[in-house]
């Protein structure tokens, strides 16, 4: 079989790496070779590659030290496989993409002046989620893993990565979209009074609000998805995912997306919180939108009923008949037992993942169809 084969079925496969062959050091080498030679291209053409709000927060001398250590990481991986034998193919195009990433000039690729208002696609924030959510939360589910058993690359995992990179490289779409819908519709609720107010709240104060508008927000969204047909349509995607971990939440069709990131938005647009209190808010939803779907043994006592944990979160996914259509929250896990939609086990952990008669198709592209085609 030709490597180039080699590196397809590779890539279409699923399971556990075996250990002591290179399988391991030759993946980490792939992958890392991959988000360099991403990285040049938004070098060369930041316009086009690059999202306007990241371009005004991070330093380019940061960005490329770490473009440097990633490409001397995955060369030396290579290298070092391709010396002693282990998975030779997968790290012999590791090693080619590190050199032609030095050919098209590495990390000394030159940023000159360049316009701000061309369309792009966000290939920056894609990189940099990717790198820092992949070292972040793997390292936690093999630190405190609820199913051992359960490799990294699980069944289906090409589906949920294909959705990570496409909502990810159209999020200015979706942020443009999302501002002309808000502006649009909600403008009119504008009240500079109490705009003001919340302007001059105290910032825990007001991070505390600002999570719990958009949770009830969430709340009231999300319970809709499950209880009106047409949008169940829609929601059904997320929940066709029968293993937890890091990328299950990537799994949403694009317009769930535009249409939830909308409606949470919209209050916080309206409130007129400042920048502060919505970039901590950001980093809260970040963290919580992944590390709730992990497949992690994260329960924390009391404070489960408080704060939506895994436990928590994996109970909403579950098939489980006690499970349907309940825990709806995304951040207060109180909102559940205030409204009535808390799950009630005995049992710490659901048993099955998925929507019930698996009835969702695997793959992309049918899943960005299956509401439009589906006839149940």
């Amino acid at each position: 079989m030709r490597d180039i084969d080699k590196l397809k079925t590779y890539v279409d496969s699923h399971g556990q790496l075996q250990r002591g062959r290179g399988l391991i050091t030759g993946t980490i080498a792939f992958a890392l070779a991959c988000l360099c030679l991403l990285g040049v291209l938004a070098f060369h053409f930041p316009q086009y590659l690059t999202t306007p709000e990241l371009r005004q927060s991070y330093s380019v001398p940061a960005m490329r030290q770490l473009l440097f250590y990633a490409m001397a990481v995955a060369g030396g991986l290579a290298l070092v496989n391709i010396l002693f034998n282990r998975t030779r193919w997968l790290s012999t195009f590791a090693f080619v993409i590190v050199a032609l990433c030095a050919l098209l000039g590495g990390h000394k690729v030159e940023v000159g002046d360049f316009p701000s208002n061309t369309p792009y696609i966000g290939l920056d924030w894609f990189i940099l989620d990717l790198l820092g959510s992949s070292l972040i939360f793997i390292f936690i589910e093999k630190l405190f893993p609820l199913r051992r058993d359960q490799p990294v690359f699980r069944d289906e995992w090409q589906t949920d990565f294909h959705h990570f990179i496409v909502n990810h490289m159209i999020v200015g779409f979706v942020l443009l979209a999302t501002n002309l819908l808000v502006h649009k519709f909600f403008g009119w609720a504008a009240n500079d009074g109490v705009r003001g107010w919340v302007a001059n709240l105290n910032f825990w104060v007001a991070l505390f609000l600002i999570v719990l508008v958009a949770d009830l927000v969430q709340y009231w969204t999300h319970r809709a998805y499950h209880e009106v047909p047409t949008l169940w349509r829609l929601h059904a995607v997320h929940h066709s995912v029968k293993s937890m971990d890091w990328m299950a939440g990537s799994r949403q069709h694009i317009l769930e997306l535009l249409i939830t990131r909308t409606l949470v938005l919209a209050p916080i647009y309206v409130l007129g919180f400042s920048k502060d209190v919505i970039d901590a808010y950001i980093i809260i939803v970040g963290f919580q939108a992944v590390f709730n779907h992990c497949n992690v043994n994260v329960r924390l006592g009391p404070l489960r009923h408080v704060i939506v944990t895994p436990n928590f979160h994996h109970w909403h996914h579950s098939q489980d008949d006690e499970a349907i259509d309940k825990n709806y929250a995304a951040h207060f896990a109180f909102l559940d037992y205030l409204f009535g939609t808390a799950v009630k086990s005995d049992r710490a952990w659901p048993a099955q993942y998925g929507v019930v008669g698996d009835y969702v198709p695997n793959g992309f592209f049918k899943q960005l169809k299956f509401p439009f085609t589906w006839k149940g």
